[in-house]
């Protein structure tokens, strides 16, 4: 992405017309936070069982060992899904479930999981999106360096090329990598994350062989299996304003701006970094890391880009850079100042018109490049009401409102295929653990019944019309 700082858009924009044709209409969850059976059929230890089984990393002492027990009440989830009229679904494969120890031949009962899962889905009509890494590594990897060993790269593709070998024949978009950013500069910078490695400038160095990781899977998955395929990474994005037109704050916007997206982007797709964020690493950490041709593998071209996105930051200079953990490298000196708008219930501001702000962006940058909202969504705290029903009127406003900024976003150009709502099922909310809720169906962790919430029966609505409603939900 260029150089260029966001601003948050405030002007009115005009009605848009229904969504286009073949429009998708999806919602998302991840391996670790809903599959549970932690030692079923074969799988191996990943980072998150480690961290999470670390006293004092997840709040509550949670862990992910039963999760919303996907892996065996996948058939009940797919139905919902299906009741619900949703067209696709977007899930994580979890690593070690196919490679227990990150490297060999591939577990077939952990691919069989996978392939009665896609098989599910498909006799239902909803179409498969596969994510390869949604922060769950071996642990036998971390063992050996993790991200901060280049040679996780290369296990990686044999990994994603075992998968694609697998499902291939029934399964269309695949997603190499989700939100990088987090396994990076969270996982290895300020260690809130697993493997909880505080190391500010390592961070760097794991961001690099993330993007690597990425680059060297788009040809493994190609020629892994025949069949249309079509390939993308998910990133997440947050559009950065400067709290004034001051040097100091337009910087710290800037060095934001560069870890939080453009650092996997730009050289995703431009197959190089920019001299800017070359200058920032070398800074950090220097560049001994980034190996002669690893810029052109990290650009093999891709087929969609997918956007996550949940909030936007307001930055300004002038604060004192600390020396502990940070998973801000190079910019633990810059503010993060508050709008003043709504929040979450995990305190992330509200900012619907961000998320347009945001695509037309991309669309400048790097124009005609298709995208999917690969996640979007918001926890709140979720009730069972005395009626039985969960009547979650904040999310429905929250969806309705990013949805809406989605459609202003396409009718100004922006070429976004489809929307994957963050969550389907309350789950495992990584170090936040089962304190917050994301989904639009409600889980019982005791006992784990699923209740459809008041936002699954509105978005599916949203689904079946391939539009929302006149009126926008308050």
């Amino acid at each position: 992405m260029q150089d260029e700082q966001t601003a948050v858009v405030t002007e009115a924009a005009p009605q848009a017309a229904a969504f286009p044709t073949g429009f998708l209409w999806g919602v998302a969850t991840s391996a670790y936070q809903i599959e549970g059976a932690a030692d079923a059929d074969g799988r191996g230890q990943s980072i998150w069982d480690t961290f999470a089984h670390t006293p004092g990393r997840v709040a509550g002492g949670d862990t992910g060992d039963v999760a919303a027990d996907h892996y065996h009440r996948y058939p009940e989830d797919v139905a919902l899904m299906s009741e619900l009229g949703l067209g696709a679904y977007r899930f994580s494969v979890s690593w070690p479930r196919i490679q227990a120890d990150g490297s060999g031949p591939a577990n077939q009962r952990g691919l069989d999981f996978y392939r009665r899962l896609v098989d599910s889905l498909l006799e239902r009509g909803i179409e498969p999106a596969v994510t390869l890494y949604h922060w769950d590594l071996p642990q036998a990897l971390q063992d050996r360096g993790g991200w901060l060993d280049r040679d996780t790269a290369y296990r990686f593709a044999e990994y994603a090329g075992a998968v694609r070998e697998a499902l291939g024949d029934r399964v269309r978009l695949w997603t190499t990598l989700n939100e990088p950013w987090c396994a990076a500069f969270l996982g290895y910078g300020e260690g809130k994350h697993a493997p909880g490695v505080q190391d500010p400038p390592g961070s760097l160095v794991a961001a690099h062989h993330l993007l690597l990781a990425h680059g060297l899977a788009v040809p493994a998955l190609r020629a892994a299996a025949p069949g249309e395929i079509e390939i993308g990474t998910t990133l997440n994005f947050y559009p950065v304003s400067a709290a004034s037109e001051d040097p100091a704050d337009l910087d710290a916007a800037h060095r934001i701006d560069i870890l939080q997206n453009r650092i996997f982007l730009d050289p995703v797709m431009q197959a190089r970094y920019p001299a800017d964020i070359l200058a920032h690493v070398e800074r950090v950490c220097g560049t001994g890391h980034i190996q002669q041709g690893d810029e052109a593998l990290i650009g093999a071209p891709i087929d969609f880009l997918g956007v996550n996105y949940y909030t936007s930051y307001h930055v300004a200079g002038g604060g004192e850079a600390a020396d502990g953990p940070s998973c801000w490298p190079g910019a633990q000196d810059v503010r993060f100042l508050s709008c003043g708008r709504p929040l979450t219930d995990i305190g992330w501001e509200i900012d619907a018109q961000g998320l347009r702000t945001q695509l037309e962006r991309i669309n400048r940058d790097y124009p005609g490049l298709k995208m999917l909202i690969t996640e979007n969504g918001a926890a709140f705290d979720d009730v069972v009401s005395p009626d039985g029903k969960v009547h979650d009127q904040a999310r429905i406003a929250y969806v309705d409102g990013h949805l809406r900024a989605v459609q202003q976003a396409i009718a100004s150009g922006v070429d976004v295929r489809g929307y994957f709502l963050w969550s389907l099922l309350d789950n495992f909310e990584w170090a936040e653990g089962y304190a917050k809720r994301f989904g639009i169906v409600h889980v019982d962790f005791d006992t784990q019944l699923r209740i459809p919430k008041d936002s699954a029966l509105w978005y599916g609505g949203v689904a079946l019309r391939n539009d929302l409603p006149a009126e926008q939900a308050i």
